[in-house]
C-alpha cells in the first residue's frame, strides 16, 4: 500500500542520527571577509590556500576528519563530508530527515543494479539530476552536506557479493558510461564553473568486491590482481569517472592491492589516480570509514599508528572517515614522518572543492542556494523513479501469458516481498514520500486481490503453506513475490549460495501444482538460479524486479497488464547454484584457468542459466544494416584520424541499426553490440560490450535507426603491462545476445599499435 516511509522505525533510526550543525563561513561580517578567500573574483585554489596558511599545525591535524571541526577563531564552521545519496539522499550521518512534514522524506529511485538495467543513460542523468537538486534543497537548510560519497562502481564480477546492488552491474563499459552520466547529472556538468552543483565521490578504489565470505573479511583481504585486470576489468569504470566526468573526490577501499592496503597505497593514488588520469589538486581522496586505521590495526602494514597515518597521507589519502588522523597526525608531524607541507597539501585540496561548490560565497550569487523544499519529491520527480523502476525490470521468462488478458479479474499475491516497504529500496536508502507495495500495485491496476507470505525468504517451516494455498485457489492468477533477503545482501554481508533460499521453490511448486498460471517477480540485487523455474510449465512468466523503489509496485503491475512493454536487460549473468563450488570470491582473476572457469560472461566458460543482456518483449523485432559496414580498417588510418585528445576515445566507427517493429505493442528496444575476437593475447573474452542505446517508443509497424558509437577503447585489448593495442586480426560485431540477431565480420589490418600506456608499479 502507499506508505509514508516516516514510520517509527524510519524516524527512531534518524533521531539516533542527530542533526549535524551545517552553517556557512561568514564572508561579509566574519573574520575572513576582507581577506582574499572571500573575493570570489579570486581562482578557487589560490582562495583555499590562503586560508589553510591561516591554520596553526593543531588546526590542520584536527580538521583531517570526515567530521571537519572548523577553525572558530577565523569564523571557519564545522563540516561533515560524509552525506549518502546512493539512488536519493539517504540517511546517513551527515544527512538527517525531520520527523514530519518538509524534509522527512526525498524521491527513492531505484537501485543502481535496477536503474542500469534500463540501458538509457539519459535517464541515469535526468535522476542524477533529481538527486542534487534534492540534496541541495537539504543543505539550504542543514539537513545535508556537499559531498555525497556516490558513485559505488566497483564491477559485480562476483554473484555473492553482498553490495553488488549497489552498482551497475559487471560489464566494465556499462559501469562506464553509468558512471560518467550520473557524476555529470551530480555535479551539474563536466567541471562544471562557476559552481559544482553537488561533490561526488567514486568508491571503492580499488579491486573491492568481497564483504564477509568463508572467514575472510574486507578489512583483512588483499586482492591480487594482474596489471592486465586492473587495467581491462577494474579500472575503467574509475578511469570514466575521475579523467572524463571529473569527480570531486575518490574514495580508497578497506582491501589491500597486492600487498598494500589502499589508503596506503601510491601507486593507485598517485601514478595511476593523480598522474596517469590527472585528478588534480581541486580534488580528494578519503579513505572509507576506518579504512586509514586498518593500514596498521588489521592489515598491519605499518609498525606504529603514526606511521600508519603518515603512509597513508604522503601516499594520497586527503581525509580520514573517522578520527584516526586527528589522533595520530600530531605525533606523526612531531616524529617528522610527515611535514606541515604534507598536511597543507591534504586540506587545500579538500577546501579548493568546497570553493567550487560556493561554500564561501554569497548564496544569492548561487541559483543552488535557492532550491528549497518544493523542489523535494516534485511531480517530475515521481514520474521519472516510476519510469526508472518500469524501464530497468526484466522480463526473465514468458510463454505469451503475459501481459495478462482483461479476462483476468482476481489475483493472489503470495510470497515473502508480498506486501514489501522499504526491503524494495534495498540499502543506502533515505525516507520514500510513499512505498507502492506488490499487493497495493495490483489493488491499483485494478485486480481484486488476496495475499498470503506463506514463507519467510530463508523460512524452512511448511506450516504457513496452506493458508497460502487456500488465498491461490480462488484467484485467476498466482503471482510469487520473492527472491533475496536484504538482510543478507548487503554491506558487511556475502551470500554463500546463489540457489533460492529457504523453501520459496518448494511453495511455488505447490502453487504451481494447482494448475494455475503463476507469474514469480524475483527481488534482490543478484540473481539467483531460476532453472527449476524456467522449467515448469505452469511458472508462465519471471519478472526481475530488483530493488525498485517508490514506485515498485505499480511499475510491477505497468508489466504485468502490458500498460507498458517490458525492455529491460540484465546487467550481470545469471549463473548454475553451483558456480559459487567452482571458485573463491578471494580468486580475483577474471580469466579462464585450471581451477577457475572465468567470470562474468566476458570470460565464463559453462553455460549460464540466463546471460548478461538478456531481457524478452511483447512484440517482436526485425534487424538490418542502415548503412553496410565496413570489411576493414586499416590501424594506422585509425589512429591517424583521432583527432587529439584521448585515443581510447576515439571514434573508431558509427555503425546504424534499422530496428523494425514487427508486432503489435509499441515498445521500446535496447540494442546491445558486442565484439568478439582473434587479435591480442590469450585467453580471449567470449564477447565484449562495445556500444548500447535505448530506443524508445517504437510503435508496431514504424521502425527506428539506432547509432551505435564505437570507441577504439573498446575495441583495443591489454595485453599483460596492461597497456591498451589495437591488435591486428579478424573481428566479428554481433547485436544481441547469444548468436545475435544481426552480425558483420571485419577485419583490422596493419601494425598492432598501443594506444595507452599503463603505469607500471615503481620498483621499490
Amino acid at each position: 500500500m502507499n506508505l509514508l516511509v516516516a514510520t517509527t522505525l524510519a524516524v527512531a533510526a534518524n533521531l539516533a542520527l542527530a542533526q549535524f550543525n551545517y552553517s556557512f563561513p561568514d564572508c561579509t561580517n566574519g573574520p575572513l571577509s576582507s581577506t582574499v578567500v572571500c573575493d570570489a573574483t579570486q581562482d578557487p585554489a589560490t582562495r583555499a590556500k590562503a586560508l589553510i596558511q591561516m591554520f596553526t599545525d593543531e588546526e590542520l591535524t584536527q580538521n583531517t576528519d570526515n567530521v571537519s571541526p572548523g577553525v572558530p577563531r577565523l569564523g571557519l564552521p564545522s563540516y561533515q563530508w560524509w552525506s549518502e545519496a546512493l539512488h536519493g539522499v539517504a540517511s546517513s550521518p551527515g544527512v538527517t530527515f525531520a520527523p514530519s512534514g518538509e524534509f522527512s522524506f526525498a524521491t527513492s529511485f531505484p537501485q543502481p543494479i535496477v536503474l542500469a538495467a534500463a540501458f538509457d543513460t539519459d535517464l541515469v542523468k535526468a535522476v542524477a539530476t533529481v538527486i542534487s537538486t534534492e540534496a541541495r534543497a537539504f543543505n539550504n537548510v542543514h539537513r545535508a552536506g556537499l559531498d555525497f560519497f556516490t558513485p559505488n562502481i566497483n564491477p559485480f564480477k562476483d554473484p555473492r557479493w553482498g553490495r553488488g546492488q549497489e552498482t551497475p552491474g559487471e560489464d566494465p563499459f556499462l559501469i562506464s558510461q553509468y558512471v560518467f552520466n550520473l557524476v555529470v547529472g551530480l555535479q551539474g556538468g563536466i567541471d562544471p564553473t562557476p559552481y559544482f552543483k553537488i561533490g561526488a565521490d567514486c568508491k571503492h578504489f580499488a579491486a573491492y568486491d568481497l564483504e564477509d565470505w568463508e572467514g575472510i573479511d574486507r578489512f583483512h583481504f588483499d586482492a591480487r590482481v594482474s596489471l592486465q585486470d586492473l587495467s581491462e576489468y577494474y579500472l575503467p569504470s574509475f578511469q570514466s569517472c575521475v579523467r572524463d566526468a571529473k569527480v570531486a573526490s575518490v574514495m580508497c577501499s578497506y582491501n589491500s592491492v597486492n600487498g598494500i592496503p589502499s589508503c596506503a597505497n601510491s601507486y593507485l593514488l598517485q601514478n595511476i589516480l593523480r598522474e596517469h588520469w590527472g585528478f588534480d589538486d581541486d580534488r580528494w581522496v578519503t579513505g572509507d570509514c576506518a579504512a586509514i586505521e586498518d593500514i596498521f590495526d588489521t592489515h598491519q602494514f605499518a609498525s606504529t599508528p603514526a606511521q600508519a597515518v603518515a603512509d597513508a597521507l604522503k601516499a594520497g589519502a586527503d581525509v580520514d572517515c573517522g578520527n584516526f588522523y586527528s589522533a595520530h597526525l600530531p605525533e606523526a608531524l612531531n616524529q617528522s614522518l610527515i611535514t606541515r607541507a604534507d598536511l597543507e597539501r591534504a586540506l587545500t585540496r579538500q577546501y579548493t572543492s568546497l570553493m567550487r561548490l560556493g561554500y564561501f560565497d554569497p548564496a544569492e550569487s548561487q541559483p543552488f542556494r535557492q532550491l528549497n523544499w518544493s523542489n523535494v519529491n516534485t511531480p517530475d520527480a515521481q514520474a521519472l523513479a516510476h519510469r526508472a523502476a518500469v524501464e530497468g525490470l526484466v522480463l526473465l521468462k514468458n510463454d505469451g501469458f503475459l501481459p495478462l488478458s482483461p479476462d483476468a479479474k482476481s489475483v493472489a499475491i503470495i510470497g515473502p516481498y508480498a506486501n514489501a516497504t522499504t526491503s524494495m529500496q534495498g540499502n543506502y536508502f533515505g525516507n520514500a514520500p510513499f512505498i507502492v507495495t506488490p499487493f497495493q500495485g495490483a489493488v491499483d491496476a485494478g485486480f481484486q486481490v488476496q495475499s498470503a507470505a506463506g514463507t519467510t525468504i530463508n523460512g524452512t517451516s511448511n506450516a504457513s503453506f496452506a493458508e497460502a494455498i487456500n488465498v491461490a485457489k480462488s484467484a485467476d492468477v498466482i503471482i510469487f513475490a520473492g527472491g533475496i533477503d536484504n538482510t543478507i545482501e548487503r554491506e558487511s554481508r556475502d551470500r554463500l549460495t546463489v540457489a533460492w533460499t529457504g523453501n520459496q521453490l518448494d511453495l511455488i511448486s505447490q502453487l504451481a501444482s494447482l494448475g494455475k498460471p503463476v507469474v514469480i517477480v524475483q527481488f534482490g540485487g543478484g540473481q539467483v538460479d531460476d532453472t527449476e523455474l524456467l522449467a515448469n510449465k505452469n511458472v508462465r512468466a519471471i519478472i526481475w524486479a530488483g530493488y525498485p523503489g517508490q514506485s515498485g509496485g505499480t511499475a510491477i503491475f505497468d508489466i504485468i497488464t502490458g500498460a507498458t512493454a517490458p525492455a529491460g536487460r540484465l546487467t550481470v549473468t545469471q549463473y548454475p547454484a553451483d558456480y559459487v563450488n567452482q571458485i573463491p570470491m578471494t580468486d580475483m582473476s577474471i580469466r579462464p584457468n585450471a581451477t577457475n572457469p572465468g567470470r562474468t560472461y566476458k570470460w565464463y566458460t559453462g553455460t549460464p542459466v540466463i546471460e548478461f543482456g538478456h531481457g524478452l518483449h511483447f512484440t517482436t523485432f526485425k534487424f538490418s544494416w542502415q548503412k553496410q559496414p565496413a570489411a576493414r580498417y586499416n590501424i594506422q588510418d585509425l589512429m591517424s584520424a583521432s583527432k587529439g585528445g584521448f585515443l581510447d576515445l576515439a571514434a573508431f566507427d558509427t555503425f546504424q541499426v534499422h530496428v523494425q517493429n514487427t508486432g503489435r505493442v509499441t515498445s521500446d528496444y535496447v540494442a546491445l553490440l558486442f565484439l568478439s575476437g582473434d587479435g591480442g593475447p590469450t585467453p580471449r573474452p567470449n564477447k565484449s560490450l562495445v556500444s548500447f542505446i535505448r530506443a524508445h517508443d517504437i510503435t508496431a509497424g514504424s521502425s527506428a535507426v539506432v547509432d551505435m558509437k564505437v570507441a577504439l577503447g573498446s575495441v583495443a585489448r591489454a595485453d599483460e603491462n596492461g597497456d591498451l593495442w589495437l591488435f591486428a586480426g579478424s573481428y566479428r560485431l554481433v547485436l544481441d545476445i547469444g548468436d545475435g540477431v544481426l552480425a558483420h565480420n571485419f577485419d583490422l589490418v596493419g601494425n598492432s599499435a598501443r594506444i595507452v600506456q599503463w603505469p607500471q608499479v615503481p620498483s621499490s
